[in-house]
Parts: structure tokens; C-alpha cells; sequence
């Protein structure tokens, strides 16, 4: 009916042909317009005749849409014109526009020097905070000695022993890596391979796959000793990595441990009651004997901690008469280590991921 409407206000003197969504005319028209249709067409090379739009040898293709609106103005119940909210409402922008917009145009807040250079790749935040001392750091031209100063890197001109610092920081990388033995939780020169040695492959590759992207400083949240294997995250986002670490989070870590001998209650009930560690009383949140596997030997106790502190697990076993065999980490928070992640293999955490960590949605 609305097509029947629309065509009626058209005087047509050849034949016309109808595809699936289009009307197509080819050939020489002559419309019988009112002023507001008139608002549907914008032909090219015309000329008005006695109040009628002629258009000489042109081709005008027409959606069922446009001929159903045209029919809905034209209609004498329709008196008065209603605009088509599509082409009036705001411009919808894509989530690349605006994160082109967010890291290019929107102003930056300033953030403490030391936090800068950290996120830089300079070095470590204690580190960063020695050379500041040292002045070895100048921001603007001058010498700067404190660490609390507030700079922003796209406007503040930041040179470290005297290479200027880049405009652009790192994004935020988030890694869950399974931690073999014989690693540790460090970056500083040593004998013992460092656990971010088995990124090297990840930080080669950083450019082919974040083209003009700054390559990030990698560090371990926390730390696994070196004969213990399991879960770690490895991180550049300093506040990240406190959140998760500071006992104040609250966030639950459970082991697997391995004992080398015979596991009787007494054992359980003693490790349940805790032990001193650095002075302070440990006590854990829950201790289980887990079910014998037909290809492991030796028992397993499953015990989860949330103070965090240094071999906190081993002094537990230990305070209890008991010899650890091995020791692994599978969780932390909520966030479970993948079973089928290999030993010295990571993955990339997700924001579901994070807030299991406790880290929210960023």
C-alpha cells in the first residue's frame, strides 16, 4: 500500500523494472513533486517547468524505505512532518575512535616521578627512586631529588642519566605464568635464572605484535622460592601489584604440598594451629589431606594461606614434624592456575581474570 501511495505522485512515461530491494528507473522522468517529497531527491542537471522536476536521462535508485516515508508524507492523514530519528540523533563513535581519542587528545593526570620511571622500563621503583637521589634525573632542565614529584611524560620534558625519557608509557600487561624449579622471583643479576628469562621470547616479539608501542618492564608480583614450582604473576602496573600483594587485600593462596614421609592427624591438627614466623603467629585458613593418586607415592596436603609471608607453608609443614618433598602454588584469589599450562609457560589474563584477582574491571 505504502509503495502504491509513493508511486502514485510519480508520472513515469517508459517502464520501470523492480529488483528485490530497489525500484530502478532508466529513463526519461518527469515527477509531479510537492514541496515537501522534494525533500527525497536531490537530482543532478535539472531544471523546474511549470512546477514539475524534469530530469533529463538519469538513473534514481529508490529503497523500500525511502518510498515508504515518501507515502507516509504525501498521505493526508500524515499533516505534519516527523523527522527520521536515524539521521538526527548523535554520531555513535567506535570503541578505536575513542581510545584513539583517550590516548591522544584527552589531557593525562600527572603521577609521581618515581611511578613514572618505573612504568617507563627504567628499573625497578626502589631503584628509580636511588637514581632520583643520586640526581641523576632531570625534569624540565632542572635536577630533581624527590621522588614524590608530580610529572606528566607528554608534557614534561624527563631525561635519566641523560637519555630523554619517551612521551608515550608502556600499556598495562597482565601475565599468569607456571612457575617451574630452580627460578626466581627476581631481575637482579645472578647465577640462578630469573623467572623473566622466560620472557624473553614474549619481549622479542613485543613490536611485530604492538607496533609503536613502548616495551613494558616486567616484574613478579610477590614471590615463589626457587624449589617452589606453581603460580605467579608477572606484571608492569605497580599499583596492580601492590594491591594484590599487601596482606590488606585479603586474598586467599592455596598450596599443594608434597610430604616426604607418613601424614597422620596429628600432623593435620598441628599445622592447622599455626606456627611464629618472623614473630608474628600464622595460622592457616583450612588444611586437607587430599585422596591418594595410584601414580604418586607420597601424600599431599592441600593448605591455603592469606598472610603471605616468606616460606610462610614450609614453616607450617615443617612446625609439624613433617618434611616437604615439593610445593606448589595453584591459586590465588579467586584465579586458578589453567591445569593444561605448562611448566615455564604464561598467558595473558583477561578482566574476568583480573577481577578474580580482586582487581575489578579496567
Amino acid at each position: 500500500m505504502a509503495t502504491t501511495t509513493a508511486l502514485s505522485t510519480f508520472n513515469v512515461s517508459k517502464s520501470y523494472s523492480v529488483t528485490r530491494n530497489h525500484l530502478q528507473f532508466r529513463t526519461f522522468l518527469t515527477y509531479s513533486l510537492s514541496s515537501r517529497s522534494s525533500e527525497f531527491l536531490t537530482p543532478c542537471k535539472s531544471s523546474l517547468i511549470d512546477k514539475k522536476l524534469v530530469v533529463p536521462w538519469i538513473e534514481y535508485a529508490f529503497s523500500a524505505r525511502t518510498l515508504h516515508v515518501t507515502a507516509e508524507v504525501n498521505s493526508p492523514e500524515k499533516k505534519k512532518w516527523k523527522p527520521i530519528k536515524e539521521l538526527t540523533s548523535e554520531p555513535r563513535y567506535s570503541k578505536a575512535a575513542r581510545r584513539f581519542y583517550n590516548e591522544n587528545f584527552r589531557e593525562s593526570s600527572s603521577q609521581r616521578l618515581s611511578k613514572v620511571l618505573a612504568a617507563a622500563g627504567v628499573a625497578s621503583r626502589r631503584s628509580c627512586e636511588e637514581l632520583i637521589f643520586d640526581g641523576r634525573v632531570t625534569v624540565n632542565g632542572s635536577v630533581c631529588n624527590t621522588p614524590q614529584t608530580r610529572v606528566d611524560p607528554k608534557k614534561d620534558m624527563i631525561y635519566v642519566n641523560g637519555n630523554r625519557l619517551p612521551k608515550k608509557l608502556p600499556p598495562k600487561v597482565y601475565l599468569a605464568l607456571n612457575k617451574p624449579k630452580g627460578y626466581i622471583c627476581s631481575s637482579a643479576e645472578s647465577q640462578t635464572k630469573s623467572v623473566l628469562s622466560l620472557f624473553n621470547d614474549y619481549m622479542k616479539s613485543w613490536d611485530k605484535r604492538n607496533p609503536g608501542q613502548p616495551k613494558p618492564r616486567l616484574f613478579t608480583v610477590g614471590r615463589l622460592d626457587v624449589a617452589t614450582t606453581g603460580l605467579i604473576i608477572v606484571t608492569n602496573d605497580g599499583e596492580f601489584a601492590q594491591k594484590i600483594s599487601h596482606p590488606s587485600s585479603g586474598l586467599s593462596k592455596e598450596y599443594i604440598a608434597t610430604i616426604d614421609g607418613a601424614v597422620h592427624k596429628k600432623h593435620l591438627i598441628a599445622i592447622s594451629e599455626g606456627t611464629l614466623i618472623d614473630g608474628v603467629q600464622c595460622t592457616p585458613d583450612a588444611v586437607e589431606l587430599l585422596p591418594q593418586q595410584p601414580d604418586k607415592t607420597r601424600p599431599r596436603i592441600r593448605i591455603v594461606v592469606h598472610e603471605g609471608r616468606n616460606h610462610e607453608v614450609r614453616e607450617l609443614v615443617k612446625s609439624a614434624g613433617l618434611e616437604v618433598y615439593s610445593l606448589k602454588r595453584i591459586r590465588i584469589g579467586a584465579f586458578r592456575l589453567p591445569p593444561d599450562l605448562l611448566l615455564g609457560k604464561h598467558i595473558e589474563l583477561k578482566p574476568p581474570q583480573l577481577k578474580a584477582l580482586g582487581w575489578g574491571e579496567k
